[in-house]
């Protein structure tokens, strides 16, 4: 993550870039769920970033609305990116696009994005997802259950959420001294 987070840095639309993938790393969304993010989602009317927001059915693959609860890193992500933009309509799309300012983002697009960064970054064999699978995986190996890991993933069954995981050699052997 520091190395990707360096290399965004030093990007062109770095405050956007960086607020992408911490959605993606930070709370877990799907890349179709950060493009389909309005302005109106994530600020309070006073433009403060909120501690939580709500995804709608019609925002997420599995068409269930859920809560994104926001990390302090990630709030100071999304406050510092949005100093930088002047259009912050409710309305308006988070991540606009180039070519349409107040469409933003397709999630085809902000996907390509998305594996640009990683590549140019060193990241060999990343994809959209796989801020996702390091948040599951992340929150795993801290000991959180898997219960609250389906609940954040916004997954009906917890064997969804199990396919995420990764068991590092890390987490093996904190679990042998466990015994």
């Amino acid at each position: 993550m520091t190395q990707l987070l360096e290399y965004v840095g030093q990007t062109r639309y770095a405050a956007r870039n960086r607020a992408i993938l911490l959605l993606t790393h930070l709370a877990g969304l799907r890349v179709g769920e950060v493009a389909a993010l309005r302005w109106g989602d994530v600020l309070n009317a006073d433009g403060k970033v909120r501690s939580e927001f709500r995804l709608t059915a019609a925002m997420t693959k599995g068409g269930r609305a859920r809560t994104v609860y926001v990390s302090q890193k990630l709030m100071q992500a999304l406050l510092t990116y949005a100093a930088g933009v002047a259009y912050k309509a409710p309305n308006a799309a988070l991540f606009p696009s180039q070519k349409q300012r107040r469409a933003g983002f397709t999630a085809n697009s902000l996907a390509q994005t998305l594996k640009r960064l990683y590549a140019a970054a060193g990241i060999d064999q990343a994809s959209s997802h796989s801020g996702r699978r390091s948040f599951l995986t992340n929150l795993a190996d801290k000991g959180v259950g898997i219960h609250v890991l389906a609940q954040l993933a916004g997954h009906r069954r917890i064997s969804t959420t199990a396919q995420y995981l990764y068991a590092s050699p890390k987490l093996l052997a904190r679990a042998v001294n466990l015994a």
